[in-house]
């Protein structure tokens, strides 16, 4: 169990992670976990192989499953790792950039 964060409603979409305490610009939140799928899904985090190399989906089963999308996230993925981009405070919610407008 993460004690920096706790799941909530969201008033972004259904359940979200919110930070328990303080948190720091660039302090690691947490670590998303879950076994590699190949299907799309609701917490399916997709992380790039390399540089044009292919993708690997990982089917979330911790906390970190509920992140929602922010077009100003809050934090930031770096592969399977979760850093804060801004001080959090508590209470706040910890949104990532699902990256949807990337080309």
């Amino acid at each position: 169990m993460n004690k920096l964060v706790y799941v909530g409603p969201s008033p972004i979409h259904g359940k979200g992670l919110f930070a328990a305490r303080r948190l720091q610009a660039g302090q690691l939140i947490g670590v998303y976990d879950g076994p590699v799928t190949e299907k799309n899904g609701d917490h399916v985090l997709w992380i790039e192989d390399g540089e044009g190399t292919g993708w690997t989906g990982y089917d979330g089963i911790n906390e970190m499953r509920y992140m929602n999308h922010a077009d100003s996230p809050t934090a930031e993925m770096d592969g399977l790792n979760c850093y804060a981009l801004v001080d959090i405070e508590p209470g706040m919610e910890i949104t990532i950039d699902y990256g949807w407008n990337d080309s």
